[in-house]
Parts: C-alpha cells; sequence; structure tokens
C-alpha cells in the first residue's frame, strides 16, 4: 500500500491490509470508527514513536487534549492545530509516506 487513496479504499475491508504497520493499523481502526481497536493498537506499542502519535490523533478525536497533548509530546510532534478528518489525512499521508 503507497497511496492515501489505496489506504481510504481498504477501508471498506473488514481487516486492515496485512502489509501495513502497527501504527497504519490504528489509524486504519480509526478510519473505520472503531476508536477501540484503534486505542488497544497503540496502547500495545508505546514504545513506536509513529503509534505515539496515532495515539494522540485518538485523543484528539475523542477530545481529551490535555491527554492528547502528552502523546504528542512523546511522539515528539506539535499539537493538531487542524480538524480531526484534516489531522486523519496528514497522518496517513506521512506515516504511508515514511514506510
Amino acid at each position: 500500500m503507497k497511496t492515501l487513496d489505496e489506504f481510504r479504499g481498504s477501508l471498506k475491508g473488514a481487516a486492515p491490509p496485512a502489509d501495513i504497520d502497527h501504527a497504519l493499523q490504528a489509524l486504519w481502526w480509526a478510519g473505520k470508527g472503531d476508536w477501540d481497536a484503534a486505542h488497544k493498537v497503540v496502547q500495545a506499542h508505546e514504545d513506536n514513536d509513529r503509534c505515539n502519535w496515532v495515539h494522540a490523533h485518538l485523543h484528539h478525536q475523542e477530545g481529551d487534549m490535555s491527554n492528547a497533548g502528552y502523546w504528542y509530546n512523546r511522539a515528539r510532534k506539535p499539537k493538531a492545530t487542524v480538524s480531526v478528518a484534516e489531522e486523519w489525512t496528514a497522518l496517513a499521508t506521512q506515516l504511508l509516506a515514511g514506510r
């Protein structure tokens, strides 16, 4: 999987594509609207900056910016200043490019 369009298209499936890392798996679950599944993935990989960035996004999505701030710091990323949807797209684009 290389493009944002392919990633978005994969959301029609029942499970994340097998060839993506944990951060993209969590973002995939978030894209499906399954916050709990996404959160379980990132919680299992708190030693990974990419997962921590998605973790921050998930707390942004739930409106807990204090908790999100903690995870943005852990991921060494600035706090989001855009909508959740815009952040999801930016995250997907950057995570796909950094694979």
